[in-house]
C-alpha cells in the first residue's frame, strides 16, 4: 500500500500552523518505509486552498503542530486523515512514529 503524508514546515521543522507554512515536506510510504521526500510549496494562503491542494496532490494524511477549524472541516470532507497538535520533532521521526503507529494527536496549537 502506497501512501503520502504531509507535513507543514517553517523553516524546516514543523510548522506551529498548518495556513502559514512555508512548505510542505511530502514522504511517500510503501509497505512501511519510507520511499520517497520531497518539498513542495503550498498555494497562496487563502481559505481552504491548502487542504484542497494536498488532496490534489494525493496527499490522504497530514501530521500538523495545530490548524484552525475550517481546515479540519475540509480534510475531514476530503477524507484526509488529521494529527494535530504534534510536538515540534524531526520530520522523518514523524513519519516513523506514524508508520509504527505510535503517532496521536495533542493539544491543538492553533486558537482558531
Amino acid at each position: 500500500m502506497v501512501k503520502k503524508i504531509a507535513i507543514p514546515t517553517t523553516n524546516g521543522e514543523l510548522s506551529a500552523h498548518f495556513g502559514h507554512c512555508e512548505k510542505f515536506a511530502v514522504y511517500t510510504v510503501e509497505n512501511d518505509k519510507i520511499v520517497d521526500a520531497e518539498v513542495i510549496p503550498p498555494p497562496a494562503h487563502e481559505h481552504g486552498s491548502h487542504p484542497s491542494f494536498l488532496r490534489e496532490i494525493g496527499c490522504e494524511t497530514i501530521i500538523s503542530g495545530g490548524m484552525g477549524e475550517k481546515a479540519q472541516a475540509l480534510c475531514e470532507e476530503y477524507h484526509i486523515e488529521l494529527f494535530i497538535g504534534i510536538p515540534d520533532i524531526p520530520l522523518e521521526d514523524l513519519v516513523i512514529k506514524y508508520i509504527a503507529g505510535e503517532l496521536q494527536s495533542g493539544v491543538n496549537l492553533c486558537d482558531h
